[in-house]
């Protein structure tokens, strides 16, 4: 027997009874292949309290020591950026996932309750699970689709999906909660309806984003249950997650190989199918994320890179209860193509090559001046004045059906003012905001809790005045949560609604959830929203899973 689909995530096929031979598992126990970092090489059990976490799979023996280059039952485990494969031999029953501190990203009673309800549904059994988690933005926001670095981490709120493959080229989906309704269609022949956000449609854009990458016809259909863990238009990235976890899905049951990177990359492409515009910060923490550390996210090429938080405070998300579904609205991507106009325009000005520019780091890049300095020629370059589209076809020489047809996004052609001044202010501080973030991170001086919540605070005022992605919930929910011992609060996620993420010192971590709670939920019909998804403290999560029936 084998670990069917692993090829897909990067790793070579290893042989049940290798496995076997080397751990001498009972029935019960969780056996996992390991694919971080170098020095973690190897088969681990999982058959205590925690010793140390690796990735979303915690490690308390090692069977081995690290294999040998080109003499290796695991020849591919040293390539840290591919996914981490969780195998359970046996029954999921309570003891696969045992342990004082146990902290596995899904609970073995939600997987068998999945499990349940995909055979009452489909009349079968699920052959595999797929997870991908949602995540917190901690600074650095509306930047990544400008080509700026972001820091993420992600949460321990998932999406997780119960698949079965089956020989006929249908594509049934279904759904643990009773308000997004079936949907089935044929494999070979996806629709993607712009125009209605509706849940299925996210599956399809992973499920298409991997088919069109691999140019795939004639496909296998599959049944899929999904439930999902992460509140809806929340800015918790509920949809990308759900994009992921379809790509990841899709990639398994073929048994194609790709890595973290390139899976993260084509889910990021693939959601522009429902008409997002982003920039690839959901996807790529959803797959690149690590158990116990932020990440900072970089873009062109894809890369992330730890980022330690402070041990002396926590982060809680808070939501505000207003929902935005950023592609049922055109806000997001007005904001996009906001952006894109004032490269173009600052392009023009610095006689730069201004046609070929579509986003405001490019700017920065090819004038080779700090983000200090593109503030200033900000200044000089653009009034504060809403622009309309004929004067930005002034000012760029254009006529405005070039304009319509070659800048802006369909969305986006009958928007009568851009304030591109403000975008770029917002976008070239933010971005400055996330690298000081990180240094003071790396430096960790006495007063870091204090200092990092200072730039949350800059982020949030950027956000809504100069980004105009805020809503009078969001700014209640950040003054309360100041007020109540937040060193530093801030909307996360696309805004106009969804949460906010605060930095509290840990010790005044049960005070400030309770005073909040009371302020914002208990005086309101808010408190009618389930408490869990309401306002909790989270830690950094890891990142998408494959787990295996056996």
């Amino acid at each position: 027997m084998f670990f069917a689909g692993t090829k897909a995530l990067g790793i070579e096929r290893i042989r049940y009874d290798t496995i076997r031979e080397c751990t001498a598992l009972s029935s019960c126990e969780t056996v996992g292949a390991l694919a971080t970092k170098p020095s973690n090489w190897g088969i681990v059990k999982w058959c205590g309290c925690q010793l140390k976490g690796l990735g979303n799979l915690v490690l308390t023996q090692s069977i081995f020591q690290p294999p040998r280059q080109g003499n290796s039952l695991l020849p591919c485990l040293g390539l840290w950026n591919h996914l981490i494969l969780v195998k359970v031999r046996g029954s999921l029953g309570p003891e696969a996932f045992r342990g004082e501190k146990a902290d596995m990203p899904v609970q073995c009673d939600r997987l068998l309750k999945l499990k349940e309800t995909f055979n009452s549904k489909f009349g079968s059994i699920p052959k595999f699970y797929v997870r991908a988690p949602g995540r917190v933005n901690i600074i650095g926001e509306h930047i990544d689709y400008c080509g700026y670095s972001v820091l993420p981490m992600a949460v321990e709120q998932d999406m997780l999906i119960a698949v079965e493959p089956v020989k006929t080229h249908t594509l049934q989906l279904a759904n643990t909660n009773p308000l997004y309704p079936d949907f089935s269609t044929s494999a070979n022949n996806i629709q993607i309806d712009k125009t209605k956000p509706l849940w299925h449609n996210y599956f399809l854009c992973g499920f298409k984003g991997i088919q069109e990458h691999f140019g795939l016809s004639n496909l296998t259909g599959m049944n899929c249950l999904v439930d999902g863990t992460i509140p809806p238009s929340s800015g918790l990235s509920s949809s990308s997650a759900l994009v992921c976890c379809a790509g990841l899905v899709t990639l398994t049951v073929l048994g194609m190989n790709l890595s973290k990177v390139e899976l993260a990359e084509i889910c990021a492409k693939s959601e522009r199918y429902i008409g997002t515009e982003g920039g690839g910060m959901d996807q790529s923490i959803s797959f690149l994320a690590e158990e116990g550390t932020a990440k900072l996210i970089e873009f062109s090429p894809l890369r992330a890179t730890d980022v330690k938080l402070p041990s002396e405070a926590v982060f809680v998300i808070a939501n505000s209860c207003v929902e935005m579904n950023k592609a049922a609205t055109s806000h997001f991507n007005i904001r996009v193509m906001e952006c894109r106009l004032a490269a173009k325009l600052l392009a023009k000005y610095k006689s730069l090559q201004w046609d070929k520019v579509l986003r405001l780091e490019e700017v920065q890049a090819k004038l080779g001046v700090s983000l200090e300095e593109m503030l200033l020629i900000t200044e000089d370059a653009l009034h504060p004045e809403p622009y309309s589209p004929e004067e930005v076809c002034r000012c760029l020489g254009i006529s405005l059906k070039e304009l319509r047809t070659q800048i802006l996004s369909p969305n986006t052609q009958d928007v009568l003012i851009f304030k591109l001044y403000q975008r770029a202010k917002h976008v070239y501080s933010e971005a400055a905001r996330v690298l000081q973030f990180k240094r003071i991170c790396e430096e960790a001086p006495g007063n870091m809790v204090q200092l990092l919540g200072e730039l949350m605070n800059q982020s949030h005022v950027s956000c809504r005045d100069m980004y105009e992605c805020s809503c009078p919930e969001l700014d209640q929910l950040v003054d309360i949560c100041r007020k109540f011992g937040a060193q530093g609060s801030r909307l996360t996620g696309a805004g106009w609604g969804g949460c906010t993420v605060s930095i509290v010192p840990a010790d005044k971590l049960p005070s400030f959830l309770a005073n909040v709670y009371e302020a914002y939920y208990q005086r309101s019909n808010r408190s009618l929203a389930p408490e869990k998804q309401s306002l909790f403290a989270t830690k950094p999560g890891g990142g998408a899973l494959v787990f295996l029936e056996a």
